[in-house]
């Protein structure tokens, strides 16, 4: 699938967290609706499962246009909530392989967390 920009001309200009972050607050309803589209455009002709990612898709971008990602981390409960955040991070254009062979991995990657109770 390729990315067509008529269609999704906000999420054009949000290709990377930085980019998000340069775009005015007024855009931001534009730009989660666009990315919603797309992802159901896209991770619907590759089997993956977009329900946890549709309903973070808010959440995601307030979390990158607040926070310093990637250097402040972003921990998801589940692998599928972070597909629109693989989207707005430079993975938009591959996101459609999610579940094929070499494609974008369905799972967040594996990081060490050290937590003390």
């Amino acid at each position: 699938m390729s990315f067509d920009i008529a269609k999704y001309p906000t999420l054009a200009l949000a290709n990377t967290v930085q980019e998000l972050r340069s775009l005015p607050k007024e855009k931001l309803p534009a730009l989660c609706d666009e990315l919603r589209q797309y992802l159901l455009d896209s991770v619907s002709r590759s089997s993956g499962h977009f329900a946890s990612g549709l309903g973070v898709v808010e959440l995601t971008v307030a979390l990158h246009y607040v926070y310093n990602t990637p250097f402040d981390h972003l921990v998801w409960d589940v692998g599928h909530q972070a597909y629109p955040h693989k989207i707005l991070t430079g993975r938009r254009d591959r996101i459609g392989t999610i579940r094929q062979k070499n494609g974008v991995h369905p799972f967040p990657g594996a990081a060490k967390v050290n937590m003390t109770y």
